[in-house]
């Protein structure tokens, strides 16, 4: 995009309508990766949450039937117990740094996209403000710009023929 030429004595550039197009066409091409992979990261951490949550029920369930098989040693069905519930603990927090994880990733991503896109539509601003310039009409000689206003303010709000 570094082919915009700038037009004398204004802020505005002129750029190629196939360069433009082109980046359009390269932020819908790359939007759709981004936002799959995000999804496929965030679809990941549920898989493991639902993993880990599996484990935890199946340790659980065993340590249960140990506690049933053994009602006369509560010791270990205690232990069992606490075991059961230090490793649903540390799945939960594995599943929730997991989706943490992912949910930073999927917000630098979209934070990305939406830098572009604002690029984008600045440089479409400019080059809509562009045409819009040259189609107005030239200031007649002599004609003086209202104390307050710039000289484009004064050009907006004189009558077009």
């Amino acid at each position: 995009m570094a082919s915009g030429k700038k037009l004398p004595l204004t802020n505005n550039v002129v750029l190629e309508q196939a360069a433009v197009l082109e980046l359009i066409d390269q932020l819908r091409v790359s939007v759709p990766d981004e936002v799959r992979q995000a999804r496929r990261i965030t679809e990941e951490a549920g898989r493991i949450t639902d993993r880990a949550r599996g484990e935890g029920d199946a340790i659980i369930a065993r340590a249960q039937e140990q506690a049933a098989h053994m009602l006369e040693e509560r010791e270990l069905v205690r232990m069992a117990q606490q075991r059961a519930g230090e490793i649903l603990d540390a799945a939960n927090a594995e599943a929730a740094e997991v989706r943490r994880g992912a949910d930073e990733y999927a917000a630098g991503v979209l934070i990305r996209l939406e830098g572009e896109c604002i690029k984008a539509l600045t440089s479409i601003k400019r080059g809509i403000d562009m045409l819009d310039e040259r189609h107005r009409p030239p200031r007649p000689p002599g004609d003086t710009v209202p104390v307050g206003e710039t000289e484009q303010e004064a050009t907006e709000a004189a009558p077009r023929p």
